[in-house]
């Protein structure tokens, strides 16, 4: 009896002092602090440009470059948010910019979720070159583009003998143009959903008697519901935010978008030599105010999208 208990006794090992301290509350803390540090670390990365448009905005010219710097200005003022509402092209390129990010968002949509349906629920010869020539179509930069999609569309009214109406300088300009890249990759990203689905409820929908379209618009269509949120989220961001083919196609004030708007503030204040850095920090946090609400309004729709690949099934 006793050796059996000795042996019992023997198989204890002790706890050393720095298992225990792992194991206990303020050691598994210790453990978990290089973490949160570095996740606070990243958050003061990613917001703090935000943080700094936002204290720019609300703080008088005089003190905007005054030393030692102030992190919150000690007499906040709501002037630059007036001066930037006050430009008329400047609500005026808030409204082209809904058109067009509006405009791009629905046509992609329609169009990428159609594109999506054939692609990843029929089968035909060259599909996947199609895919793939699609998934090309985003690697070349902008830039690449620029001169060949400018002659195009300063011409583009004057095809043989037909007269087309004016693109060059117009809204359709760049709702044409930013679909060159948002329209691959909303195909690209609703084929992968339109592939996910179960074949079980496209059959079930046939044997009762649903067409092909009734199929995609009443069975298939809800199912990818977070799919066209994301996507739809993303080409609405990149449409609203593209400066390049908005200030190489467009001329006329009353047709600028906002970041064309936003570059043309400089000298606008009464003083030609003196860049309005309160006013133009004023109108960027106006600009991005809708996005933020947008991606917080759908952000489970957004997560649901962007997870939705990662388990099969």
């Amino acid at each position: 009896m006793s050796t059996a208990a000795e042996a019992t006794r023997a198989t204890v090992r002790p706890v050393s002092r720095s298992v225990r301290l792992r194991r206990s509350p303020l050691g598994r803390a210790l453990v978990r602090l290089p973490f949160w540090l570095l996740i606070v670390a990243i958050a003061v990365y990613a917001l703090f440009p935000f943080y700094w448009a936002l204290r720019s905005a609300i703080t008088p010219d005089s003190e905007l470059f005054t030393t030692p710097i102030t992190y919150f200005p000690s007499h906040p003022t709501w002037a630059h948010f007036h001066d930037a509402l006050s430009q008329s092209y400047f609500r005026r390129a808030l409204l082209n910019s809904t058109i067009v990010a509006g405009s791009v968002t629905a046509l992609s949509l329609a169009v990428g979720s159609l594109a999506a349906y054939a692609l990843g629920r029929f089968r035909f010869r060259g599909k996947s070159f199609v895919l793939y020539l699609m998934l090309s179509m985003t690697i070349f930069p902008q830039i690449a583009i620029l001169g060949a999609l400018y002659t195009m569309i300063s011409g583009f009214h004057i095809v043989g003998p037909v007269h087309f109406p004016k693109l060059y300088d117009s809204l359709f300009a760049l709702i044409f143009s930013y679909l060159i890249f948002t329209l691959p990759f909303t195909i690209w990203v609703l084929t992968s959903f339109m592939r996910a689905l179960p074949a079980d409820l496209e059959e079930a929908a046939y044997v009762d008697g649903a067409t092909p379209l009734q199929v995609f618009w009443k069975v298939l269509l809800p199912l990818i519901a977070p799919g066209l949120v994301t996507t739809g989220l993303l080409a609405f961001i990149a449409a609203w935010n593209e400066y390049l083919y908005a200030v190489s196609f467009i001329q006329s004030p009353s047709h600028y978008t906002v970041p064309v708007a936003i570059a043309t503030f400089s000298g606008s204040s009464g003083n030609a030599f003196q860049f309005p850095w309160g006013t133009v920090m004023a109108a960027t946090i106006i600009v991005t105010l809708p996005l933020i609400a947008a991606t917080l309004l759908l952000q489970r729709r957004i997560l649901a999208g962007l997870t939705a690949g990662a388990v099969k099934g």
